[in-house]
């Protein structure tokens, strides 16, 4: 079996039981609810991966593209020149866009913003007292953190004199689809790192660099299927899960097409 239909196995393994943990046990937080995704999931103090503040969210999933793309450079930078080909170089460029587009800018708002928005999403301000108020979906797409004092004609119907001076706070999409950026996105880097440690398991001898490199790739993949696992149980809706994962399949078949495309042109001709 390839490493590839290794890596597809194990997300999706993953994946789906987390999903139907989460169903069966009730476990999971609705993030695109605004009466709920300000406020600390109910087993958090309980359950330490029910936390946001949890150590795998705060240092290594809400920076997973930087943590996948430094893992390939490592393997693919220390690999011998048959493994450092331009084809796989050209796939992870690919990823990177698509993480772009998709979390970042894409003429505008990201992608995700956008299917929010198309799904009934609103631009949410959750306020101290828990209940939210609705804004222009421009200052969402700004991610700038609002208060009285910057914008005060957006609080003048709101009881904005109870709030304290310095409170500030950003605005999020919410009520429409929630696609699972997390599951999105660890499932496009699991892919994409099991893809690309292929090669490397072809060859008869590693340098000690490159020892050291396909080992943190895979520490980082084993690392990626727990928080795939831990996102599963504790996050989102089953159906944004789902369609985070969908997607992130999707985006992966994408990024194998101008691999395809360099490794065509860069075949070198058999004689005849």
């Amino acid at each position: 079996m390839s490493s590839t239909r290794i890596g597809l196995s194990a997300v999706s393994v993953v994946v789906l039981v987390g999903t139907l943990y989460s169903v069966l046990f009730n476990t999971y937080l609705d993030t695109s609810n605004p009466l709920l995704t300000h406020l600390p999931h109910p087993l958090s103090k309980t359950h330490y991966w029910a936390s946001k503040t949890n150590f795998l969210n705060r240092y290594l999933i809400k920076k997973a593209w930087g943590w996948t793309s430094a893992a390939f450079l490592l393997a693919w930078l220390t690999g011998p020149p048959s493994t450092r080909t331009a084809s796989r170089f050209s796939r992870w460029l690919t990823a990177t866009a698509i993480w772009l587009v998709f979390t970042a800018w894409f003429f505008g708002p990201a992608l995700f913003e956008r299917i929010v928005l198309a799904s009934g999403g609103e631009c949410v301000l959750s306020m101290p007292s828990g209940d939210p108020i609705s804004l222009p979906a421009e200052y969402c797409h700004a991610h700038t953190a609002l208060s009285p004092a910057t914008h005060p004609a957006l609080f003048a119907s709101s009881n904005s004199l109870v709030l304290p001076s310095e409170w500030r706070a950003t605005p999020r999409l919410r009520k429409g689809h929630d696609v699972s950026g997390h599951i999105f996105l660890l499932t496009l880097s699991i892919l994409l790192l099991t893809q690309q440690l292929g090669p490397s398991f072809s060859l008869t001898r590693w340098s000690t660099p490159h020892a050291a490199a396909v080992t943190a790739n895979a520490v980082l993949i084993c690392i990626w299927l727990f928080a795939s696992g831990t996102t599963s149980v504790y996050f989102h809706s089953p159906g944004e899960k789902i369609t985070g994962y969908l997607l992130g399949l999707v985006c992966f078949a994408l990024a194998q097409i101008p691999g395809q495309l360099v490794s065509t042109l860069t075949e070198k001709p058999h004689s005849s």
